[in-house]
């Protein structure tokens, strides 16, 4: 006899609720929910205000609004397979208008001439044309109680419909929920309970109610970033007890460098070796530009560590990486009898247990690695300086278990991610920084040129030219796949156009899904150039030297941040060639032509970081999955700046009085601390 069906519950599978099967289930995983609860902080991008609907006529250009029409006639536009666009016409009483879809062929049976639909999405209205670009949709005869619905992101295979169907029903469910919230916390800041917050964060009740419950989330998001700070602090922070080092015999390494550093590298070496005479640990991180010489001062740094008896370690986020710093550093140190070790998954056994052996035994100075540095088997007989390369690439957790394998040992951490001191004081309110702020002389400057629709082809042009002369080129999209419900171009599209039209040239794909392995050949293959052509994803942000590459071509620009673009353009300019950086936008909006102009105007990576937490805010920073840190999703803590205060005011006072988090009172929210942030060696507590 077969057992009874259990009711589907918060903490079910998706696939537990009807219509939704392996396919759907897969497609929702892409948005990261798995449970019926894990959409509860899939928060919408924006709403869809029933209450406020227009005729056609009433439409005016650059209004977003919500209209009712019917279909008269839909029809493909020009373009080629899933790239063809869709033009469905529709009328009211009052008026025609026309709605445009990109990649319109998924779309086109769903408009049934006669049938009535209900558009909401920004209009475009010139010369009598109306035309509603690319809006979210719905049957205008289904029933809907919401007066204010949510508009969620997307992705392919999913409609706004699939979204809300398990929305309304984790919204139901909400009341499941447990209070994780120190009561002191929420009584302090006036807080309205979980299951409102989630309700009406999602199909809000109205404009109090709303508020009501942005504020409790933007608060709560908030509170967990501060407990986390508070909590490294503790563990790893200023004060710790460190080895003081004679750093006086620095100058004997930078006297035999074939140039003189900066006055921004001079600077900041200064600061990292009176870190390392101090009795205190160091815990300092390494802001500088891309090519501005950070890896000089962690090699002076790891130099002045083994002229006092210690050993160091140097992780990086990949196998290549780690292997251009091992190389580099041999040449650094040629002069000199210090003896590096190369540590990753992919060296040969015999090589790996020497290294290994090494280590332990105290005759390897310098591990430079990959996750392997911090395996079980990995000893050091006396690590005293740990440095991690591009940090935002691992989690707290990952660096305190290497800080593990040595006593007190100092720690540098470096990044070429230009971050706002504003927004790096508090990301990484931990460690002291220093910025390196200066370019070496004689860097050719990276020509950065913008592209639309209509020029598109020009900058391919230059990108032909230079392969044709001997350069490799890098091609960015911004997804691996077509997206079903926005224009764009994908890596694969790109990948497929490019090998049929140039099948003389050597061009690969490379994007996220493929395993560390694959991506690790291709940029081998790359980096010898074996390949001529890169076309990925935002995967190559932080990459190797490749000084043969004088092209980076970054497709539909728009869907990137200002500092993630500075990154890009950074994998080039490594080498004696003119580089250029060609930015091709997917739409004529203003905020894409100033995004692109700021990026043609300047090349200081600091100056494009102000730029950008201007125009988008923090979210693009405080959106690394990886740096260790609670991610926030609405918060801003310049924009809440008042809300912020108030959750850090709250946070000191809980850890004043129970700085571990033992007591009972405190239990549901540190183990609900532990839970979410432990994942993907996020926050260890």
């Amino acid at each position: 006899m077969a057992g009874k069906t259990e009711a589907p519950g918060l903490f079910s599978p998706v696939t537990s609720l009807k219509g939704v099967g392996p396919k759907k289930a897969e497609c929702f995983s892409r948005l990261g929910i798995e449970r019926i609860a894990d959409v509860l902080e899939l928060y919408p991008r924006e709403y869809e205000d029933l209450r406020s609907k227009k005729t056609i006529s009433q439409l005016r250009d650059g209004d977003k609004a919500v209209v009712t029409a019917r279909i008269f006639m839909a029809t493909l536009g020009k373009g080629f397979g899933k790239k063809r666009t869709l033009h469905v016409y529709a009328e009211d009483d009052t008026g025609r208008m026309e709605v445009l879809f990109f990649n319109g062929t998924y779309f086109l049976k769903q408009f049934s001439q006669g049938s009535l639909f209900r558009f909401f999405g920004k209009v475009k209205a010139e010369n009598g044309r109306v035309v509603m670009m690319h809006p979210s949709y719905s049957k205008a005869d289904a029933s809907s109680e919401e007066e204010i619905l949510p508009v969620y992101p997307l992705t392919r295979g999913l409609m706004q419909k699939d979204v809300r169907t398990v929305s309304r029903f984790a919204v139901k469910c909400a009341g499941q929920l447990p209070e994780t919230l120190p009561a002191e916390a929420i009584k302090s800041a006036r807080l309205c309970g979980i299951d409102y917050a989630y309700s009406n964060i999602h199909y809000p009740e109205g404009d109090d109610a709303f508020r009501a419950a942005r504020y409790r989330l933007v608060y709560e998001e908030l509170f967990y970033l501060d407990a986390a700070l508070a909590m490294s602090r503790s563990r790893g922070g200023s004060g710790r007890k460190g080895n003081a080092m004679d750093v006086s015999g620095a100058g004997a390494f930078t006297d035999t460098l074939p140039y003189k550093l900066t006055g921004a590298q001079q600077r900041t070496l200064d600061e990292v070796l009176k870190d390392l005479s101090s009795p205190n640990a160091m815990n300092r991180l390494v802001q500088g530009d891309v090519g501005s010489g950070k890896t000089v001062i962690a090699a002076a740094a790891m130099f002045t560590a083994a002229q006092n008896g210690f050993q160091s370690a140097f992780m990086a986020p990949t196998d290549i990486l780690a292997r251009q710093h091992f190389e580099t550093l041999k040449k650094l140190y040629k002069p000199f009898d210090i003896k590096v070790g190369l540590l990753t998954a992919n060296i040969p056994a015999a090589e790996r247990k020497a290294v290994l052996k090494g280590l332990s035994d105290g005759s390897v100075d310098i591990a430079v690695g990959t996750h392997a540095l911090i395996s079980e088997g990995t000893t050091f007989r006396s690590l005293g300086l740990v440095i991690t390369d591009e940090q935002h690439r691992f989690g707290v957790n990952q660096r305190e278990l290497l800080s593990s394998k040595g006593i007190n040992p100092d720690v540098l951490v470096m990044t070429a991610t230009p971050i706002p001191r504003t927004l790096a004081v508090v990301l990484y309110a931990d460690l002291d920084i220093s910025v390196i702020d200066e370019l070496p002389p004689g860097r050719i400057p990276i020509e950065t040129r913008r592209y639309d629709r209509s020029t598109r082809k020009n900058a391919y042009k230059l990108l032909l030219s230079e392969v044709a002369s001997g350069r490799q080129a890098y091609i960015v999209a911004p997804f691996i796949e077509d997206p079903e419900v926005m224009d764009g171009y994908s890596a694969e599209t790109l990948y497929a156009d490019f090998v049929s039209d140039h099948p003389d040239i050597r061009a690969e794909l490379l994007h996220g899904r493929m395993s560390q392995q694959e991506k690790d050949g291709i940029m081998e293959r790359f980096y010898s150039g074996s390949i001529q052509v890169l076309i990925s994803t935002v995967v190559i942000e932080v990459g190797i030297d490749v000084p043969n590459a004088s092209v980076m071509l970054i497709e539909n620009s728009e869907r990137f941040g200002l500092a993630q673009l500075h990154q890009l353009r950074g994998r080039v300019g490594r080498g004696k060639y003119q580089s250029y950086c060609l930015i091709v936008t997917g739409d004529d909006s203003e905020t894409a032509v100033e995004r692109a102009e700021i990026m043609c105007s300047t090349g200081d990576g600091f100056v494009i970081a102000e730029k950008d937490l201007e125009i988008r805010g923090p979210g693009e920073f405080f959106g690394f999955r990886q740096h260790g840190l609670p991610q926030l999703r609405l918060a801003d803590p310049i924009k809440h700046r008042q809300v912020a205060a108030q959750a850090l005011s709250d946070v000191k006072k809980m850890m004043a009085e129970d700085p571990t988090l033992s007591s009972a009172k405190n239990a549901a929210f540190a183990e609900n601390l532990r839970n979410k942030y432990m994942q993907s060696d996020r926050l260890t507590l």
